[in-house]
């Protein structure tokens, strides 16, 4: 059956599709084990901490219907914010501070757990008969803190720009005969993201999620053309709001290493260029497709290497803003001229 890819009404909402039932998917051990403190964390507000539960439920806004434990804070929507609509302003959010760890906020219980396994490792061995081999667990525990930073980054704010949705090296740009989303030619960008590289996704420009759909699949490595078909999966479909207006799709898939994609957006919320909506854990690729139109300039090839956020991987020759400086400047120029 061929899929509908019309965009919904302003003041309509897709259903979350059945598959895309957390915004962790794939699942995973270090998965389990936050969900297992969740239900231990929200016993102990609900029996020892009433006034604060009160008043984080009075600071609530939009609705908990289609979460699937209950909402007593921010943090019980970690793994289940595309699943209902609610939220809190950000000023009262007590957990907002660690936006401030330069560490992904979706990989501290991986940092939590791998990182303590490793620490008790390092002890062990540091007061053993062969203390050099702590060195290994050492390795292995500054690679953890490595993989999982956040760096902060600069985001270009001239208008009709599209930034990089991931860091990575390009590996493909490639020109596509029609998208059944953009409803016309398209070109595709694949970016490779070897275990090196920030795994923070970022949204390349101002836009609504207009539809999300995800693929259980296999784990191919992501420089292998097949793994974009047969990999695990998470399609994303966007519709700009910033003049020219335009669809675009980012695609999120697991790699050979990479087991879990991490994406927090829910269907008809816009977010703002730069934005970070999600992660891919370990080696994986993230791809961007636009647009196929002569004002749509692709400013990057095969093999330069992007990060997320900052490098400008297209420009919108005529947009809006460029109209807009460029009249300014044209004043400028005549009020100058005048004036000589």
């Amino acid at each position: 059956m061929k899929e509908d890819f019309s965009t919904p009404r302003a003041d309509e909402s897709e259903p979350m599709p059945a598959l895309l039932n957390s915004v962790q998917p794939g699942g995973g051990v270090c998965y389990r084990i936050e969900l297992a403190w969740g239900r231990a964390r929200r016993w102990y507000l609900s029996r020892f901490r009433g006034r604060y539960v009160t008043r984080m439920r009075q600071l609530r806004q939009g609705s908990t219907e289609g979460a699937p434990h209950a909402i007593l804070d921010p943090r019980d929507l970690k793994f289940c914010r595309n699943q209902c609509t609610c939220d809190w302003p950000l000023g009262e959010d007590p957990f907002a501070w660690r936006e401030r760890i330069p560490l992904a906020r979706w990989g501290l219980a991986e940092v939590v757990v791998m990182g303590g396994v490793l620490g008790v490792a390092i002890v062990l061995l540091a007061i053993s008969p062969w203390p050099v081999v702590a060195l290994l667990p050492a390795v292995l525990l500054a690679f953890v803190f490595y993989f999982f930073r956040d760096p902060p980054r600069q985001v270009p704010r001239q208008p009709g720009l599209l930034v990089a949705p991931a860091d990575g090296k390009i590996a493909e740009v490639s020109p596509l005969e029609h998208d059944p989303f953009l409803d016309g030619p398209a070109v595709r960008i694949g970016i490779f993201l070897s275990v090196f590289n920030v795994h923070i996704n970022r949204a390349p420009v101002r836009a609504r999620v207009v539809r999300l759909k995800y693929h259980p699949g296999e784990f191919l490595n992501a420089l292998d053309p097949e793994s974009a078909i047969r990999n695990e999966s998470l399609w994303i479909g966007l519709q700009s709001v910033e003049a020219p207006e335009f669809r675009y799709v980012v695609r999120q898939i697991a790699g050979l290493i990479a087991r879990r994609i991490v994406c927090g957006l829910r269907v008809g919320e816009i977010v703002e260029r730069g934005h970070k909506f999600g992660m891919i854990k370990l080696g994986s690729r993230t791809e961007l497709i636009l647009p196929r139109d002569e004002d749509c300039e692709i400013c990057v090839s095969v093999g330069d290497r992007v990060r997320g956020g900052a490098t400008i991987l297209a420009r919108w020759k005529n947009s809006q803003g460029e109209q807009h400086a460029t009249a300014v400047a044209n004043a400028l120029n005549r009020k100058q001229g005048g004036t000589r």
